[in-house]
């Protein structure tokens, strides 16, 4: 994520030869393995707190008294009041209460106990949340500080870079693709030497890059610093702050921020590990990752069950390219057991969108007997009533491969000709599978086992198989 970040922030040529050379479904979907820790926003203004970062004043309240006292508390001349949830267009989003906007100014602190009384407990509806919302559980009330001047700062992780760099600019507080597309000449990139750190120049440099002047450049320098401190500190991968703006009172202040934790991290990580809001994740997406499963559901109809991150989001292009549409992104993962095969299974014919089935290993780590063994203990318990096609190629003997007791499989020993039955299965679903099969199953010059039934056959050869 933060290497595909740089690459859009450097813009130009680079962003267009990068855009013509990703993958089609990729490319349309921006299908990217994402990481599974979710914070509130309260959460990451904890952590940068805890930094010396500076932040707005604020506190989280859970009811709506809460929020009256801590809006006293706060003595401030005007208050800012938010619903915490994990989706974003707050500001624009409604409430099933009838209140518009899950973002509010006031000047009057009696104002926040009613308004928190229309939130807390109902559900948010926003651009990027499920149809009927979001339930809001707690709310953020904060200082509201006037913004004279935007600018936006990231901390990445690059890996052409072999460490973290720095990227800024001077317009903030909007989308910064749209800067980097518009405006190039507006992103600023410095990397980091990890074992230095952020040296005094660097953050200088970077300050006076996002028009910083005077007094305020070694201010934000100094946040620039205290920033990539909170970045090692908590093993991240991006943080990101837009805006990190300047106010009339002459003050530095990181008003929104996004942090990306690194995943590899959470055994020493537990604390902030801990803070991990599962309410709102998808209880599929819950599912697969307590057995390991990097799983995302996707809108089409056939499912996808492979191994590896590239070769998953590979399988959704071809599926793509011959017409179809994925239903999801499965990744089993390079140590994958039995078990684990049995419960993807689970999870993939539990979609009642799935009219089929395509599994796609390349057994390198994995041993293909383990997922073909998977496979058929999930076919005969689970009793797979939708068509499945196979192909298994690496590391396994081809006696392994058992007869599936499910109405249509076929392996595949290539990549690219596995699509086009699928797809043609999820369209033409008949009762037992034959029509299809007959009218769409090609195979290439390379012995390849198709099980249909009970019945196993060896063919060999470019033409249609009948019958």
């Amino acid at each position: 994520q933060a290497k595909e970040r740089v690459r859009w922030l450097e813009g130009g040529k680079q962003r267009e030869k990068r855009s013509r050379g990703c993958s089609l479904y990729t490319a349309r979907h921006a299908l990217f393995p994402r990481r599974w820790l979710n914070l509130q926003e309260y959460q990451s203004k904890k952590l940068m707190q805890e930094s010396g970062v500076a932040v707005q004043r604020f506190y989280v309240a859970d009811t709506a008294s809460e929020a009256l006292e801590a809006a006293k508390r706060l003595n401030a001349k005007e208050i800012v009041l938010k619903a915490q949830i994990l989706a974003g267009g707050r500001g624009k989003g409604v409430f099933d209460s009838g209140l518009k906007g899950g973002v509010h100014l006031t000047k009057d602190p009696a104002v926040v106990g009613e308004l928190a009384n229309k939130m807390l407990g109902f559900n948010l509806t926003t651009k990027q949340t499920p149809k009927d919302g979001v339930k809001v559980k707690t709310v953020m009330v904060a200082e509201a500080l006037d913004i004279s001047r935007e600018t936006y700062f990231a901390i990445l992780m690059d890996r052409s870079c072999n460490g973290p760099v720095m990227v800024g600019s001077p317009q903030g507080g909007m989308d910064i693709e749209e800067v980097a597309a518009s405006s190039p000449e507006l992103i600023f990139k410095e990397v980091i030497d990890i074992f230095q750190g952020v040296r005094d120049d660097q953050a200088l440099g970077m300050a006076a890059n996002l028009g910083f002047k005077g007094p305020l450049q070694r201010q934000a320098a100094d946040q620039i610093k205290r920033l990539y401190d909170l970045f090692l500190k908590v093993d991240a991968t991006q943080v990101e702050v837009n805006p990190l703006g300047e106010t009339p009172e002459g003050q530095v202040v990181c008003f929104d921020a996004k942090i990306n934790f690194d995943d590899n991290a959470e055994f020493r990580q537990k604390a902030v590990f801990a803070m991990d809001d599962m309410t709102e994740s998808d209880p599929t997406e819950m599912e697969a990752a307590k057995w390991d499963l990097k799983y995302i559901g996707l809108d089409g109809n056939i499912a996808c069950f492979v191994n590896g991150a590239g070769l998953a989001m590979a399988t959704c292009d071809i599926i793509d390219l011959h017409g179809g549409k994925p239903a999801n992104f499965l990744d089993l993962g390079g140590g994958v057991k039995e078990r684990q095969v049995y419960e993807a299974f689970k999870l993939l014919t539990a979609d009642p969108k799935v009219e089929a089935i395509l599994v796609n290993i390349f057994g390198g780590i994995v041993n293909c007997a383990i997922i073909a063994n998977g496979i058929t203990k999930a076919c005969r318990e689970l009793e797979l009533k939708v068509p499945l096609v196979v192909r298994l190629e690496g590391a396994y003997p081809s006696s392994l491969w058992p007869s599936v007791p499910v109405r249509t499989a076929v392996h595949f020993s290539y990549m690219s000709p596995s699509a086009a039955p699928v797809i043609s299965a999820s369209q033409n679903n008949s009762s037992d599978g034959t029509d299809w099969l007959t009218s769409h199953l090609y195979m290439l010059m390379k012995p390849v086992q198709c099980v249909c039934g009970m019945a196993e056959v060896t063919h060999r050869g470019t033409g249609p198989v009948g019958g």
